[in-house]
């Protein structure tokens, strides 16, 4: 392929029409990745929606009988009718025509991913401790069709994605097409890239595309795949890999290392940049460190190549410890001793104690430059040593500290050099390698969430201050940032925003996506009692109503799941106890899947509802219901009675805080007449808007 891009180059400058022509069947051509991460594309995933309405036309599964262990059918059947709690069902994708009746309480609703979702939320409570501060929110439901719900509601509005996704350890952590991934599965790589590269694109589309960032962290398993994965999804970002220490300790493998570290990649997007943390070595109030100036290196002694012609001359240091003058330099081969003396001092050459000529670090002329100001120092008196007093100097990266008032001067030394002093911390660009306390996972993971949950188990939560530390670096100077989780897990990555938010302020706000999956284990010991996915005792032990929101709501209301004051203290960049809370808020919802007719005919208002909150900022109340033709709350309003509009645009300009206006009309020229009357405010038709974003997502 280089070889016609030398060709095209060459046609261009002889012929530029026929250049341009061949340029037109080339570069399709480059496109088809004959290089790079080439995977099996598996058809499409399939996820069972228990506890979700069936109706004529759904596609589904039958259970297996109550008490039985096994997976059951996995054949996909089409409801055909139903007759009071019997459904007819045929038999998809088969040769033969095959029909049967089926007790509608034996059936679990099937979504696959070729299938177009029209997404609603149900409301399932709300925690508020933050006054007029945004929601939190943490949506239950399948990750991929809740991020095709929020290219509706956040399409390039996300400032940071953190995710956790499944390491594909073959230990059961995750599932492809309803049935657990094993270790011996010969498609357990392609599987998994298909798996994340559905959900990366998607995000693709929800991260802003002029600045933000997306963080993945991952262990050995598929590291090497995952990062060329996100090359070729996102070819125009930066892609970074840091290499953290989740367990000190390591875990004990039988007859290999014992892993202590995991990866996480960085992918900044559009004007990205990684920010700045404190540097460990510098304290508050610590002084600015000081070099000597005589160089250290062998190969820099006098006469080197390396220590140039320049850098060998006296400096006159009176008898009480003050430079009276910087002198000229000696060409090599002149003897100190030809220096000009100066009346009462002594002139004090770069020599090891060894007796061996070195050089100043600095030429005479940059040294006087910046002894003017104070930043060269005379040091201990040695009269037994070659070099009798010690100089120093402050480098140019501690001379722009001062300047910039990163440090301040406190005071001179008798001397007249600076006594200087860092205001805050020092800051610093972060390496590649975190070895740090606050980021082991056992101690700022696993006994942070028992604390909060206290005989609630989750395994390997993430430490609390990794996630934390790996947001700030982006979103540390974004006080409103909007932060996505879709594996959000236990819900550590909106604990760690409510952390950062604590600490400067902030408003801003996260979004988690689980799902409510029961852990392997406990399945099957449902199973066995004669449980099923959708009962509320098999539901009351998945993740998202046992661990996610539980761990939410004892975090802002410091108290734990059972009520009680939260032992312990937070750690590190802001200590305080756990039993403060924090002054936020956060909203539950439960994803539900709806009839592009019901959304049409304006009869899964309630659904859709909570989608329109969140687009306008997730902030203030929720307009529940349109009772007079149009409602306006905090951040937006909703008119379906579009004779009364100028009410309603009265009403938006009363309210300062308005970002959306919802228009409810199958009419496109009413629609605009009301939109051009509605000024300095984006303007959205309904449903027409969130129909045709539906139909757009793709096929995955």
């Amino acid at each position: 392929m280089s070889r016609l891009t030398d060709l095209l180059r060459a046609a261009k400058q002889l012929d530029p029409e026929l250049g341009k022509d061949l340029e037109e069947e080339i570069v399709p051509l480059q496109k088809r990745l004959p290089f790079g991460l080439n995977f099996e594309r598996h058809a499409p995933e399939a996820v069972e929606l228990a506890g979700h309405a069936i109706r004529k036309g759904s596609k589904v599964r039958v259970l297996p009988p109550r008490g039985s262990t096994e997976r059951g059918d996995q054949r996909l059947w089409r409801v055909s009718s139903i007759a009071g709690e019997v459904a007819q069902v045929s038999l998809l994708d088969a040769a033969e025509d095959e029909r049967r009746e089926v007790a509608m309480a034996d059936l679990v609703l099937v979504a696959e991913f070729r299938d177009r979702i029209y997404p609603g939320l149900r409301p399932d409570g709300t925690v508020e401790h933050g006054g007029d501060k945004p929601f939190h929110t943490v949506i239950n439901g399948e990750n991929f069709h809740v991020l095709e719900q929020l290219t509706f509601t956040h399409e390039h509005s996300v400032d940071a994605i953190y995710i956790d996704p499944p390491y594909n350890s073959g230990a059961r952590d995750w599932r492809y097409n309803n049935d657990y991934v094993e270790d011996d599965d010969l498609y357990r790589h392609s599987k998994w890239l298909a798996f994340m590269e559905r959900r990366l694109k998607l995000a693709k589309r929800l991260l802003k595309p002029d600045d933000s960032v997306l963080i993945v962290t991952i262990d050995e398993k598929e590291y090497l795949r995952l990062g060329l994965l996100l090359g070729q999804i996102f070819p125009e970002a930066t892609v970074d890999m840091v290499t953290s220490i989740v367990n000190p300790r390591g875990r004990y493998r039988p007859g290999g290392f014992a892993r202590s570290d995991e990866y996480l990649y960085f992918v900044r997007i559009g004007a990205a940049r990684v920010g700045t943390e404190d540097d460990p070595d510098y304290s508050e109030g610590e002084g600015v460190p000081w070099r000597t100036l005589r160089r250290s290196d062998a190969a820099s002694a006098r006469g080197s190549s390396k220590g140039g012609p320049a850098q060998f001359y006296p400096i006159y240091v009176t008898a009480d410890g003050r430079i009276a003058e910087i002198g000229e330099a000696l060409p090599h081969g002149v003897s100190r001793e030809s220096a000009p003396s100066r009346p009462g001092c002594t002139p004090v050459f770069p020599i090891r104690e060894s007796g061996l000529e070195m050089n100043w670090g600095l030429t005479a002329a940059a040294l006087r430059e910046i002894h003017k100001h104070g930043y060269v120092r005379v040091g201990r008196h040695t009269p037994s040593k070659p070099q009798m007093f010690e100089i120093s100097y402050l480098t140019s990266g501690k001379i722009d500290d001062i300047v910039s008032g990163r440090a301040s001067v406190t005071g001179r030394n008798p001397d007249g050099s600076v006594i200087a002093t860092y205001a805050t911390n020092k800051k610093k660009a972060p390496t590649t390698t975190w070895a740090r306390p606050s980021h082991n996972a056992e101690t700022s993971g696993t006994a942070i969430v028992n604390a909060l949950l206290p005989g609630r188990s989750f395994p390997f939560p993430k430490a609390l201050y990794a996630v934390e530390d790996a947001l700030r670096l982006f979103v540390g100077d974004k006080a409103d940032a909007v932060i996505l989780d879709f594996f959000s897990g236990s819900g550590t990555t909106a604990h760690a925003v409510m952390r950062l938010n604590k600490q400067d302020g902030g408003r801003r706000q996260c979004i988690l996506v689980t799902n409510n999956e029961v852990s392997a284990d406990d399945q099957s010991k449902l199973r066995k009692e004669g449980l099923r996915p959708g009962d509320p005792e098999w539901e009351k032990w998945g993740i998202c109503d046992f661990i996610t929101k539980p761990r939410i709501r004892a975090a802002i209301t410091g108290r734990t799941s059972d009520g009680v004051p939260i032992k312990g203290d937070y750690k590190f960049t802001d200590e305080f106890p756990m039993a403060d809370g924090f002054d936020e808020n956060a909203a539950f919802f439960t994803l539900m899947y709806e009839s592009p007719w019901r959304v049409s005919t304006d009869r899964a208002f309630s659904a859709i509802a909570p989608m329109l909150w969140l687009r306008a900022g997730a902030q203030g109340p929720q307009i529940h219901e349109i009772a007079d033709g149009w409602a306006v709350a905090e951040t937006y309003g909703i008119i379906n009675d579009l004779d009364r509009s100028a009410e309603f645009i009265a009403a938006l300009n009363d309210a300062p805080a308005i970002r959306i206006a919802y228009i409810v009309t199958d009419d496109e020229g009413r629609y605009q007449q009301v939109a051009n009357e509605i000024r300095g405010i984006e303007t959205v038709r309904l449903y027409e808007d969130y129909l045709r974003n539906c139909e757009s997502t793709g096929d995955f």
